[in-house]
């Protein structure tokens, strides 16, 4: 057993490649504001949650019982590697996990199981596939803040700044 205190309440922020890093950053700014963890979670669509586990994995099976690859329930090695580089030196702690089946349920899932201060998601990127995805899924941070009773904090892919095309609302 570890002598070193787990934080309680962690901040959970879904990730994926290609998501923008502010994202993720965003997410770390709070969990040191929180004094808390950071759990970045890629979620598996193409398999089945079976098993929840105490620290928030889990143990699932493809959704296709022909596609089996036991390398899917690992945490991708090039976003484990981006992430290591984003929150070097961030001052931090943080961990990954791979969860399994529809995102928002999930995220949802490992928020009540940790019971986490808040979570933590990015917009799709402006795009007909992310449209689509959008229409078909319905947008994970709607789903989620329809189901959770802790914060959801949606981050904008793009946020409106210099070279925008959307307007910028100054404070006044």
């Amino acid at each position: 057993m570890s002598s070193i205190p787990i934080p309680k309440h962690p901040v959970i922020v879904g990730v994926a490649p290609g998501q923008p890093r502010h994202v993720v950053e965003q997410a770390a700014h709070f969990a040191a504001r929180f004094g808390t963890e950071l759990v970045c979670v890629f979620v598996d669509q193409s398999r089945l949650p079976l098993k929840e586990k105490a620290d928030g994995s889990v143990v699932s099976a493809p959704i296709d019982p022909d596609s089996y690859d036991a390398a899917e329930t690992t945490f991708d090695t090039g976003l484990a590697a981006e992430l290591e580089q984003l929150l070097q030196g961030s001052g931090v702690s943080w961990r990954t996990l791979v969860l399994a089946g529809e995102v928002s349920a999930a995220l949802g899932r490992l928020a009540d199981r940790l019971d986490a201060s808040m979570i933590v998601v990015g917009t799709h990127e402006r795009s007909v596939g992310g449209s689509v995805q959008e229409f078909f899924n319905r947008s994970v941070a709607t789903h989620l803040s329809h189901r959770q009773i802790r914060p959801v904090v949606v981050i904008p892919a793009h946020a409106p700044g210099i070279g925008s095309d959307l307007p910028r609302l100054e404070a006044w």
